[in-house]
């Protein structure tokens, strides 16, 4: 178990396994699913459990630390929308008093649905309302799902809440992790930001680069290779930097740049970097940082020369000012 700090201020508890959660540590209501990207239909379903536990029950959310595709289909697993460290921040800001975030391993997939739901669910969180979304699926072979909760529920006593989907009125599609991919892969972030309910981020530790831009007079902050979250199409963003390091967030409008720096060519691997607006002695080495992409300003591409890229990159700070302003 660990007690972390949520961006508010209050306390919230991760579990790693179900045998971590004290006695006694119920009732609770529990949201159960991938939760990848924490986006308004994963909220609408947290909301409905915030709702249910208003008597004094605690809110649990359970899900896992990656997509169960990775292990039991990898060749159809998709990219994370978000990371576990983004995933367990999310959640709390969602409002849940705890999660248990799962390994999902050959050991986890080979638990059978009945015994899932007697280990998890009754026993370690004493769930007296378990929420999922009507597509929801559980244990050896996908095995369970919403109807064996509901079997099981009348045996041992919890209710079972299947959230309806929510869709988006201006497109009628429902609100999913697939299309916050496409509209991402697109460098469309407003409408990736609309169906997450806020602006899509990657998390990772600002590492050293080959410091061309410090040498052009827009020192940026690079993130590791190792990011989480799903970056999006090559091209320049406006948007923010948020330094997170040691449980504070401060946050600084930024244009961020994300490819391979095509005038210079020697970049093998998309990165993401960030040039704080108007500071160039910052220090943020080391530090583990959130980007927000709030608009595309404009694509990637090659200059013809330094003088070229210098006016250009003049440009997109402007630009960048104006969105953020």
């Amino acid at each position: 178990m660990v007690a972390r700090e949520a961006p508010s201020g209050v306390v919230v508890i991760v579990f790693r396994d179900p045998a971590e959660v004290p006695a006694g540590f119920g009732p609770s209501v529990v949201a159960i699913g991938k939760f990848d990207g924490v986006h308004a239909g994963h909220r609408a379903v947290i909301d409905r459990a915030r709702i249910d536990a208003a008597d004094g029950a605690k809110v649990v959310a359970v899900s896992f630390d990656r997509n169960p595709l990775s292990v039991l289909r990898p060749e159809k697993c998709p990219p994370d929308v978000i990371g576990p460290h983004q995933k367990l921040d999310l959640l709390d800001r969602a409002g849940v008093d705890a999660t248990l975030l799962l390994t999902f391993d050959e050991h986890l997939a080979s638990i059978p649905a009945d015994e899932f739901v007697r280990r998890v669910i009754v026993d370690a969180l004493q769930a007296r309302t378990v929420l999922v979304g009507r597509d929801f699926r559980f244990g050896a072979g996908g095995a369970g799902g919403p109807e064996l909760l509901e079997r099981m529920g009348a045996e041992y006593g919890f209710h079972v809440d299947v959230v309806d989907e929510v869709r988006a009125v201006h497109a009628d599609r429902r609100v999913s992790s697939t299309w916050i991919r496409e509209a991402l892969s697109a460098g469309d972030v407003q409408t990736a930001a609309r169906l997450l309910g806020r602006a899509p981020s990657v998390w990772g530790e600002v590492v050293h680069g080959l410091k061309r831009g410090r040498e052009l007079g827009y020192p940026t902050a690079n993130l590791s290779a190792d990011l989480e979250g799903f970056v999006p199409a090559d091209g320049v963003y406006a948007g923010w930097l948020v330094d997170v390091e040691g449980g504070r967030r401060t946050s600084y409008p930024a244009a961020i740049s994300v490819g391979t720096n095509p005038t210079f060519d020697d970049v093998d691997a998309r990165q993401v970097e960030a040039y704080v607006l108007d500071e160039t002695a910052l220090d943020l080495y080391g530090h583990h940082v959130e980007v927000r992409f709030v608009e595309r300003v404009r694509d990637m591409m090659a200059f013809d020369g330094i003088d070229a890229l210098l006016v250009q990159m003049a440009d997109d700070v402007e630009r960048t000012r104006r969105i953020l302003r």
